[in-house]
């Protein structure tokens, strides 16, 4: 039994959600508008301010779906309402991080700056020259920019240099020893 699946949704005040045809859902709120499908095989019921999620069986692609219809259609209007953040820290000699506008140029040891343009919904903010903040109220939207981001120049094992998540542990290695004598 899906645990996450069958615990009820509240719709926060201010939050227009329209569950269409074939578990079509559009919510629109304060920071924007997102829509999105949903297996018609479930059923997404409204019900003065709660959204219940239900599955008609328990075969195991019902049971898959069941909490993941859950997540995603929280995961909405949590979006909507709050926003997600996700934190970078650029560490290494010489790497920082600059705003041009609306985007983020940054200073990572290359021979030029590597300049990203920020997507529709997505903003960046800095907090000093070295930490970045990817904020938006699509929660893929925010995780695929921030890893766009990362994958400028990942954090290596041996200095530890490079662009990581806010409390990601790199793994260091040991690195060269001396010659045995």
């Amino acid at each position: 039994m899906s645990r996450i699946g069958l615990r009820p949704i509240t719709v926060p005040n201010g939050v227009d959600i329209v569950i269409g045809e074939d578990n079509h859902v559009s919510v629109k709120g304060p920071k924007g508008s997102l829509a999105a499908s949903f297996s018609p095989d479930l059923s997404i019921v409204r019900d003065a301010g709660i959204i219940t999620v239900t599955r008609p069986s328990d075969a195991r692609e019902h049971r898959s779906l069941h909490g993941l219809t859950r997540t995603l259609l929280n995961n909405m209007l949590v979006g909507v309402t709050d926003g997600f953040r996700k934190n970078l820290e650029i560490s290494g000699v010489g790497y920082r991080a600059a705003m041009d506008g609306k985007d983020l140029v940054l200073s990572l040891g290359y021979s030029h700056p590597v300049r990203i343009v920020a997507p529709e919904g997505i903003s960046f903010a800095l907090d000093g020259l070295t930490k970045v903040s990817v904020s938006g109220f699509d929660k893929q939207l925010v995780g695929e920019e921030a890893a766009r981001i990362r994958r400028k120049r990942p954090p290596e094992p041996y200095k530890g240099k490079g662009i990581k998540y806010e409390g990601e542990v790199i793994r260091r290695k040991a690195g060269k020893t001396g010659k045995a004598k």
